[in-house]
């Protein structure tokens, strides 16, 4: 099954149980998905639905801060729930171990020797982690790598 179907499948079954808080967090996924669709006039796959979850996602622990700082902590617990029912759609996240053979694959096979290099680097690495590990941490890794 398709991630949007799931997602789909998922909102039907929450406005059965009555999960209001579910149910409102799942309906914003989908608006964003259809959101997106609507502008780039495509359907969109599994990983480009993961890409527009992955954001939904950071755009909720950037918020959580400042929510923190005003004295929020009814939006703190409403961000957070949502961060959690997102995560639900989210593959498992890679280990430090699997990061770092991702990293050596794509130095091999893109023979990449300098921080010049990198560009080429990150888009052979991007595919396969995205939605799995922070793009920024991953980054910084191969930067590491490469100096």
């Amino acid at each position: 099954m398709a991630l949007r179907e799931r997602i789909t499948e998922d909102m039907k079954s929450a406005m059965r149980a009555g999960d209001k808080e579910r149910l409102a967090t799942i309906r914003l996924a989908l608006a964003a998905i259809k959101q997106r669709e609507v502008d780039e006039r495509t359907t969109l796959d599994d990983a480009q639905v993961l890409a527009v979850l992955e954001k939904m996602i950071k755009q909720r622990r950037e918020a959580i801060p400042q929510f923190e700082s005003g004295g929020r902590a009814d939006l703190v617990a409403k961000e957070t729930a949502e961060i959690a029912v997102l995560k639900g759609y989210m593959p498992a996240p890679l280990s430090d171990a699997e990061i770092d053979a991702l990293i050596g694959e794509a130095i091999a096979a893109t023979g990449a020797a300098s921080i010049k290099d990198m560009g080429r680097v990150m888009a052979a690495v991007k595919p396969k982690a995205q939605g799995r590990a922070e793009l920024g941490a991953v980054s910084a890794r191969i930067k590491q790598k490469l100096s």
